[in-house]
C-alpha cells in the first residue's frame, strides 16, 4: 500500500488558509501578540486533529471553507455525507467499527480501476482511523444522472477496463478486501480455478457453516467444488481486472449519461466472474451484447 500516496497522512501547516479562516479574528494586541498567537495556533492544531476528515479537506483538499454536511445513502454498512465546500464536493464515507484495512482496500480497488481510463469510477483521496474508533474514505464526489445510465454503454465500457488491466501475478489481488464487510480472501494463485475454489466458494462456505451451522449447505458446496473443472473445459481464461460486486446498488450514470460504477471488491480473475451478482444487477440483452462483441 505504499504505493498509494493518497493513503498517506496529511500535514497539518498552522499558516495554512484554513488555519486563517478558522482564526476569524484580528490581530491580537502588542501585549498578548506572543501568548495568544501560540494559543490560537495550538487551539487550531487541536481542532484540526479531532476532526481528521475536515483536516484533510482544509489542507490537503485545497479548501478554506466547509459550507455544508449533509447526509446521503451509503448502503447498509458505512455512512456518506457530502461535504460542500468552496473547493467543490467531497463525498465521504465512515464506518464506527471497522478499521481503516476496509476502505484501504477499496481505495486501492477504485484508484486502480480509474487507472485504466475506461468506466468512470470516484477517485479516492484519503484513507484514515477515526479519533473515537472506525475508519472514514474522502474521494471524488460524482454527480449522478436520474438514471443508470445505457446498459450497452455500461458493457462496452466494463470490456475496455477489463481488456485494459491484466495481471502479471495470476489471480488474486494486492491485499485482502470485502465485499460488503465480508472480508474476501486475495492471496495470489497461479491457476483460477484453484483461486475460485479455494479463495471464493470454499471460503464462503466455511463463513456460512461458521455463522449458521448448515452442514448441508457446505458439503453440496464441497461436491460442487471437487466437480468444477469439468465446467471450464475448453474456456479461455485469463486474470483481468475486476469490479467484484457488480450489482444494481454499484452501478450508476453521471449527469452526462456516462456509466459510473463504485464500492468494488475488486481483484484479477475470469472475466466472466463479473456476472455473478447479475441476478440482482438487472443486465439486459443490450448490455452483454455491447461487452461481448467489445471483449
Amino acid at each position: 500500500m505504499a504505493n498509494v500516496a493518497l493513503l498517506s497522512a496529511a500535514s497539518t501547516s498552522t499558516s495554512s488558509p484554513a488555519c486563517r479562516l478558522l482564526l476569524g479574528r484580528r490581530p491580537p494586541s502588542r501585549r498578548s501578540a506572543c501568548g495568544g498567537r501560540a494559543a490560537s495556533k495550538l487551539s487550531i492544531m487541536a481542532a484540526l486533529g479531532e476532526d481528521p476528515i475536515r483536516e484533510w479537506i482544509l489542507t490537503e483538499g485545497k479548501a478554506t471553507q466547509i459550507t455544508g454536511v449533509s447526509s446521503i445513502g451509503g448502503g447498509c454498512v458505512n455512512s456518506a455525507q457530502r461535504y460542500k465546500t468552496d473547493a467543490g464536493s467531497f463525498f465521504v464515507k465512515t464506518n464506527r467499527r471497522i478499521g481503516p484495512s476496509m476502505f484501504e482496500g477499496e481505495a486501492l480497488g477504485l484508484k486502480t480501476m480509474h487507472d485504466t481510463n475506461s468506466i468512470r469510477v470516484p477517485l479516492p483521496y484519503k484513507v484514515g482511523s477515526l479519533p473515537t474508533g472506525g475508519s472514514f474514505i474522502i474521494m471524488e464526489f460524482i454527480e449522478f444522472g436520474r438514471s443508470r445510465g445505457d446498459q450497452s454503454v455500461l458493457g462496452r465500457k466494463l470490456a475496455e477496463m477489463h481488456n485494459a488491466a491484466k495481471s502479471d501475478k495470476g489471480y488474486g489481488f494486492y491485499v485482502d478486501n470485502t465485499i460488503g464487510s465480508t472480508p474476501q480472501i486475495n492471496t495470489w494463485t497461479a491457476d483460477w480455478i484453484e483461486f475460485y475454489s479455494k479463495h471464493r466458494l470454499g471460503y464462503q462456505l466455511e463463513l456460512a457453516s461458521q455463522q449458521f451451522g448448515d452442514s448441508a449447505i457446505y458439503e453440496k458446496g464441497q461436491r460442487l467444488i471437487k466437480n468444477i473443472h469439468p465446467l471450464f473445459d475448453g474456456a479461455v481464461i485469463e486474470p483481468c481486472l475486476l469490479h467484484g460486486d457488480l450489482w444494481s446498488g454499484n452501478i450508476s450514470s453521471d449527469t452526462n449519461g456516462e456509466p459510473v460504477i463504485l464500492d468494488p471488491a475488486c481483484y484479477y480473475g475470469h472475466n466472466e466472474a463479473e456476472f455473478g451478482m447479475s441476478w440482482c444487477a438487472g443486465f439486459g440483452g443490450e448490455f452483454y451484447s455491447s461487452y461481448f462483441q467489445d471483449l
